[in-house]
């Protein structure tokens, strides 16, 4: 991953923290060096058709075949690639320095996040990643999490995105994403905290609200946990989804921390896929 914008740490360090506000920022380092290329897989690219038209679709149909053998599950395009991103891509990709969410706040109203602390990569442990998500995940393969804190605009709340990779094949992945949130129950991600930074005060005891998604389509779970920048304690942590539900007059749900969570988890599930399915037509040309 390349680099940490103003405001955050760079990867490839060994500290914790954040860089001053105002420092220099790089936009080539990666989170470690780039493996040497293997010789790659064959793949076989359906060709998609517009039957009775006679109009011939894009270069890709949609999905590469995983092996070549008959019945393999067949890996969406990009999957692959995903495997290599959090070494591969810059930091400024995998978390950029702004994160745009229109409509995504209470209302649909419209928020903006800016990157104030990023976290070196880190092996699947306890200490990076709800230990439910570990359990489910490890059995799979956990290959490496990488994690960064956002704050909104009005920097009064903060919101730490985790990005867990798996080495799971395309069936694994499908059946790890069904149902997960829920059988999670409580079992909150850990916050990042980012010295000298309005994240400083985000610790276990200011998780407000939580969510994560394990995207068919893609070897990884996205977890999100927001919380009140002022450092204040919450009771208990509730799903976005229970956060956000009609009628509720705390102040997670006014703060709209519920809808926070669930919009990060799913715009970094969407940048994943665009970088990914980006890094496959790329191997085409």
């Amino acid at each position: 991953m390349a680099q940490a914008p103003a405001g955050s740490a760079a990867y490839g360090f060994g500290g914790s923290g954040a860089l001053p506000p105002e420092a220099p920022v790089e936009t080539t380092t990666r989170l470690r060096p780039v493996r040497e290329k293997r010789a790659g897989r064959t793949v076989a690219v359906a060709a998609c058709a517009v039957l009775g038209m006679g109009l011939i679709g894009g270069a890709l149909a949609g999905v590469w075949l995983a092996a070549a053998e008959p019945g393999a599950p067949v890996e969406p395009v990009g999957y692959a690639e995903a495997k290599e991103i959090w070494h591969n891509a810059p930091v400024d990709t995998l978390f950029p320095r702004t994160v745009a969410g229109p409509g995504a706040g209470p209302g649909a109203a419209a928020r903006t996040w800016t990157r104030v602390a990023v976290a070196p990569d880190a092996a699947c442990s306890p200490a990076v990643m709800a230990k439910g998500l570990l359990a489910a995940v490890r059995p799979l393969g956990c290959e490496r999490v990488l994690r960064a804190t956002y704050t909104d605009a009005t920097a009064s709340s903060v919101i730490t995105v985790g990005l867990v990779f798996t080495r799971a094949d395309v069936t694994a992945q499908g059946a790890l994403g069904r149902d997960l949130t829920t059988r999670l129950g409580q079992d909150v991600p850990p916050a990042l905290a980012g010295p000298g930074t309005v994240a400083a005060r985000f610790g276990a005891g200011q998780r407000a609200s939580w969510w994560l998604t394990a995207p068919a389509d893609l070897p990884v779970v996205v977890t999100a946990v927001s919380g009140f920048a002022d450092g204040r304690s919450v009771d208990r942590p509730l799903p976005a989804d229970q956060a956000t539900s009609a009628g509720r007059t705390d102040a997670v749900a006014q703060s709209g921390l519920g809808h926070e969570a669930k919009g990060m988890a799913k715009r970094f599930e969407a940048l994943l896929r665009t970088t990914a399915v980006a890094a496959a037509k790329e191997k085409t040309r």
